[in-house]
């Protein structure tokens, strides 16, 4: 291009380059550069006082996960007065400079940050000499990994001071720059097609043309040029792009849950400072845990954040208290999200959030749409499902409905991305994608660095600018999460609707990886079910009883930290899984100890009861249970007795207690193994095979012919790149039936009350299964307890079941209730579901019969033709190289039943299975049964029953329909209720919400998977 000369100065901002001396001007070195290291993270106050060594810019410091302080005395030369100046560090650690004991600005070199601006224009009267403080994390905005970004941290990596010093910013120079890297985009991006890429194009050469880089006074001529361009307006048919600052921060990842709070802080503070040079800047942020971490561990920094709450600008979103795994929580878990939440931000910002915020997780349960609403939110927004695997998902804004008929408004960015840069090819993409063009005219543009944390940037904001309102772009417009919804509500007439779930068809690994994790979130909701019912009766049996209230909460927001996207999917590194095995200990401590606050709610049933022999058996759930129990003896060994216990509530032990139908169990010449119970009849060969299953009452056969059922398969499992994320497809092709047996079938228990048998394999190389298989007096199902020292590398461990079964569809429990997906491949959408999840059952039936598959502590299964199976241990090596490596325990069951799983209490003994009843001394020889709950219909569990958070006088209960069906059931009580109503699950009274004592109860109307929330008021 004639008369066409290049700009000196246009490498990227603080990155060195043949222009730099344009955009920085005069430099200099610290006066005084000085550290100390520490391997643990402390606060300002404990840092300013160490003792500080000299230091100098090349050296390095480590390793991974400590952290440097830097002590930077500066002195500002008189010469540059009224220049811009900035402290410019750059370093591959992340670091917090500190000024005056409070944090001002986060300089991460990986989110674009390095540099703080000490003044804009230098003042005489300004301190020219001033003292600065850098904490320095030895890791990257990424962790540490080694050679990829989700490899296992590197223990000995360094991180490098690279530069520090003083320098003077040229805005004019930054300013020419951000023109011309816009126009020159709209030159590139725009097409040969379109004039206004021309006419950028020329623009830029003229603004070439007009300056010299020698003379920095010719810069503004050419700025006019751009001015000019960005001037030219948009007509009003022009799409609205929403552009909303962000900065998802995962809570833990490749990083700890403390360094985490460093993230906060770092990223947050950044933001603040850009807010107060750019009052139109909107930041939405989620997760109640991390303000609640901010707010502990920098007090200053959090009364400023409520400030710019207050202004609209520091926006609170989602409305949970982290962003959780989409899919594995159990619904109770869901709604303490919302609950611990929503409490929070209406407690410190005055507000609830009106939006749903989960932009980064692994798929949607299909009952989220009811939960939102219930707790106040109408709207969602996420973006992971442009990840599919396969299928791309239709739409980016419509309705999404769930499994009892709730709709939420629901948008997914079309930029399909939650860290835009602000560029403008993310601007044309962000229009060119949408999925809903014609139906909407608005969409959301999330920008800034996110997932290591860091935020957005000026240079962000200042590209944005340029955009607002330009002929030839979308319009750009910082907007806020409530903007842009309310903009979508009055365009939503056209909108489609999805109905189910929002099924990722990727990081289906998730389901299985970390099995220690999944296993103690599972006992985790169990041990605080059972506190909050037994605290709660104990509390309406003794005034005196204190309810823990203050512990049970503190011990949920440990386990619904521990749910957290990346943390109960177990796709994080091995500190992450230790931080939250030791919290499920903790948790589970609580439970077992007795004597804290939380235990009590166990032992207050005992009374102190001593008396030898006899005992209390308390049941949770609200159902009468017939079980076998195991008890000490007196002389210390283990005795069984059958006991029937009324729903939530307790009986006593009777002596003795003779089934109808005690279990049998044969050894066969062959030296298979027969076992009955009245109910049920099996027969296992002696690798533990399953050869046949039989309902005694019908006949039924459940084993195909020349089958075999509990069968252990081995995958070989190497995804594509997400290791502990995925399971590929092709995966399937590599099974290998376990066929090494180590210790054949014997009986361990001949029968009566229980019969079991057990048996030892070898599982891969050098990976041991030990199973006892058990079969119970009046049990329907045949339990498998499982041991396995699990010492493989990229194998997948299942268990297959293939049953004389035809049907099209599986059914698979989710929260509150459940929902089908096919068992053939006919589709795309059918194939990609080849792994799936599931929470305690899923079952496969056909009219009249089916066969169920329970468990305690799995999600992972899937349902191909006849085959159900079970996804027991994966073995990815990253980001943990060590990710379920060891000793593991878990019982599944198998459970055929006639007619419906509904008719045959598929649900109930699911339950039954994963909450165990509880013994305790009896204080007293006669001690007749009693029942606190019962619900007349076996559509309708009561899920949860706990104190009110608002009203110690009240207890709060919560149920559900869980057959997929219209049904009025009757809520009875023997505790002493004077009034009732209805609620939502934040627990504030619905309108019209009274409900009439009557003498069968409280009548409740239910349609399929509603679910009901009711405070009862009792009589002091």
């Amino acid at each position: 291009m004639e008369g066409r000369r290049e700009i000196p100065g246009t490498a990227p901002i603080g990155r060195g380059g043949p222009g730099r001396h344009r955009l920085f001007g005069d430099h200099c070195p610290p006066a005084s550069l000085s550290y100390f290291q520490t391997r643990r993270r402390i606060p300002y106050q404990e840092a300013a006082v160490q003792e500080f060594r000299p230091t100098q810019v090349g050296e390095s410091f480590g390793p991974t996960w400590e952290t440097c302080w830097f002590k930077v005395e500066l002195s500002i030369p008189l010469a540059w007065a009224g220049q811009e100046v900035h402290f410019v560090w750059e370093s591959d650690g992340e670091g917090m400079v500190w000024r005056d004991a409070q944090p001002v600005q986060g300089l991460t070199k990986e989110g674009e940050k390095t540099s703080y601006i000490l003044t804009r224009s230098l003042k005489e009267s300004e301190p020219h000499s001033l003292t600065l403080y850098v904490e320095l994390a030895c890791n990257g905005l990424f962790g540490a990994g080694k050679g990829s970004m989700i490899a296992p941290p590197d223990p000995d990596r360094r991180v490098t001071l690279s530069k520090a010093e003083l320098v003077v910013f040229n805005r004019d120079v930054y300013e020419l720059l951000v023109d011309l890297e816009i126009l020159l985009d709209m030159a590139q991006l725009l097409g040969e097609e379109n004039q206004r890429s021309f006419q950028a194009l020329y623009t830029a050469n003229q603004m070439v043309n007009v300056c010299d880089v020698t003379d920095l006074s010719t810069l503004p001529a050419a700025r006019d040029l751009a001015a000019a361009i960005f001037s030219q307006r948009n007509g009003e048919s022009q799409h609205t792009i929403h552009a909303v600052g962000h900065c998802h921060i995962d809570s833990a990842w490749l990083w700890p849950y403390e360094e985490t709070i460093r993230k906060c802080a770092r990223s947050w503070v950044t933001v603040l400072h850009l807010m107060e040079h750019n009052p139109e800047l909107t930041f939405a942020c989620s997760q109640a845990q991390q303000f609640e971490w901010v707010r502990s561990c920098y007090p200053g920094l959090y009364a400023r954040i409520q400030d710019f709450v207050a202004k609209g600008q520091f926006i609170p979103v989602g409305g949970t208290w982290v962003e959780m795994d989409g899919n594995l929580p159990s619904g109770e878990s869901m709604v303490r999200q919302f609950l611990q939440g929503q409490r929070f931000f209406q407690e410190q910002f005055g507000r609830i959030c009106s939006e749903f915020w989960l932009p980064d997780t692994f798929g949607y349960s299909a009952q989220l749409p009811q939960l939102m609403r219930g707790c106040g939110i109408q709207r969602f927004l996420t973006q992971k499902l442009s990840w599919n695997l396969v299928n791309s998902f239709p739409h980016h804004t419509f309705f999404w409905e769930g499994i009892d008929g709730s709709q939420v408004l629901t948008h997914f960015p079309p930029g399909d991305s939650y860290g835009m840069h602000g560029r403008v090819e993310e601007m044309l993409k962000t229009v060119k994608n949408n999925k809903d063009k014609g139906r909407v005219n608005h969409s959301a543009f999330l920008f800034g660095f996110g997932d290591g944390g860091g935020g957005p940037t000026q240079k962000m904001l200042d590209r944005m600018k340029r955009m607002s309102d330009t002929d030839g772009l979308p319009r750009v417009q910082i907007s806020t999460p409530d903007q842009l919804f309310s903009v979508l509500e009055k365009e939503s007439s056209q909108l489609c609707t999805w109905v189910g779930e929002l099924f990722l068809e990727l990081h289906n690994g998730t389901y299985t990886t970390q099995a220690q994790i999944k296993k103690g979130n599972r006992e985790c909701e169990r041990i605080l079910h059972d506190v909050e019912v037994l605290s709660s009766l104990a509390v309406a049996q003794d005034r005196a009883f204190q309810y823990p209230a203050s512990q049970l909460q503190r011990l949920w927001r440990l386990l619904l930290l521990n749910q957290f996207h990346d943390v109960l999917p177990g796709s994080c590194i091995q500190l992450v899984v230790e931080d939250a095995l030791q919290y499920y200990t903790g948790e589970q401590g609580v439970w077992l100890g007795g004597h804290s606050p939380v235990g009590a709610g166990l032992a207050w049933w005992g009374c102190g009861g001593s008396n030898p022999g006899h005992t209390l058996v308390l049941n949770t759930l609200s159902w009468e249970r017939t079980e076998v129990i195991s008890r000490p003896g007196p002389d210390g060994t283990e005795t069984l007795a059958l006991v029937t216990v009324p729903s939530m509530g307790y009986a006593l032990v009777q002596e003795p207690f003779v089934p109808p139908q005690p279990v049998a169990v044969r050894k066969q010449e062959d030296g298979s193994i027969t076992m009955e119970n009245g109910v049920i009849a099996v027969c296992l060969d002696t690798m533990g095979h399953l050869t046949s299953l039989q309902l005694l009452d019908s006949g039924r056969e459940s084993v195909p012919d020349g089958c075999y059922a509990n069968q252990f398969a081995l995958f070989d499992d190497v995804p594509l790149y997400w290791d502990a994320w995925d399971v590929m497809d092709y995966h399937l092709e590599t099974r290998k039936p376990v066929t090494t047996l180590l210790k054949p079938l014997e009986i361990t228990l001949a029968g009566g009350l229980r019969g079991s048998v057990r048996f030892s394999l070898q599982v891969g190389k050098s990976s041991t299964l030990s199973q006892e298989i058990i079969l119970d007096a009046a049990c329907p199902y045949l339990r498998f307890l499982t041991q396995v020292e699990w010492k493989e590398a990229h194998k997948f461990l299942k268990v297959e079941f293939p049953v004389q079964v035809r049907s099209t569809n599986a059914t698979y429990e989710i929260q509150f209730g459940h929902l089908q997906r096919p068992t053939h491949w006919n589709t795309s959408w059918d194939w990609a579901r080849f792994e799936v999840w599931a929470h305690k059952w899923l079952d496969l039936s056909e009219h009249g019969f089916g066969v169920a598959l329970l468990n305690d502590c799995k999600y992972g299964a899937s349902a191909h033709r006849n085959v159900l199976s079970l996804s027991l241990l994966r073995a990815p090596k990253s980001p943990d190289s060590t990710a379920d490596i060891g000793h593991h325990q878990f019982t599944y069951a198998v459970m055929p039943h006639q007619g419906s799983f509904q008719e045959a209490g598929v649900i109930q003994q699911a339950y039954n299975l994963n909450f165990p009843l509880h013994m305790v001394p009896a204080s007293c020889a006669q001690c007749s049964p009693w029942s606190a709950f019962s619900v007349s219909s076996p559509a309708v569990v009561l899920e949860t029953v706990k104190q009110a958070e608002d009203r110690p006088e009240a207890l709060l209960v919560r149920l559900y329909e869980a057959h997929g069906s219209t049904v009025t059931a009757w809520l009875q009580t023997s505790l002493p209720v004077k009034e009732a109503m209805l609620c939502d699950l934040l627990e504030r009274p619905l309108a019209q919400g009274h409900l009439p004592l009557e003498q069968r109860g409280l009548r409740l109307s239910f349609t399929p998977f509603l679910v009901l929330s009711v405070l009862l008021l009792w009589s002091p």
